[in-house]
């Protein structure tokens, strides 16, 4: 699993820069470039005042991935040792990107 770093302030599941979820999804399937993937597991933060039900940060998280030409992409599974999702401001999955994606 993999120590995961998120500055997605915007996203109910970002508490102290850190995922509250187990396992996040990173999209970008094709990706050659950090830009062409996402946090499909990105849910924005409302302005009601509802969060995400988990109140501490996982680490490790488990990262599935799309991105297969990313080095760290084994078998659709993240084996980073840590990564970074960035977005701040995000409103949608597309405005996020995992900022350790290095193509092959």
């Amino acid at each position: 699993m993999t120590k995961l770093d998120c500055s997605v302030v915007n996203c109910t599941f970002n508490k102290e820069n850190s995922c509250c979820k187990d396992n996040i999804h990173v999209g970008g399937q094709g990706a050659k470039v950090t830009d062409q993937t996402c946090c499909e597991s990105f849910q924005e933060r409302k302005n009601d005042g509802m969060t995400s039900s988990c109140s501490t940060p996982h680490k490790p998280t488990e990262v599935s991935c799309d991105a297969t030409a990313c080095t760290y992409n084994q078998s659709c599974k993240c084996h980073a040792d840590q990564i970074q999702v960035s977005g701040a401001n995000a409103c949608h999955c597309e405005q996020t990107e995992c900022s350790t994606f290095n193509c092959k």
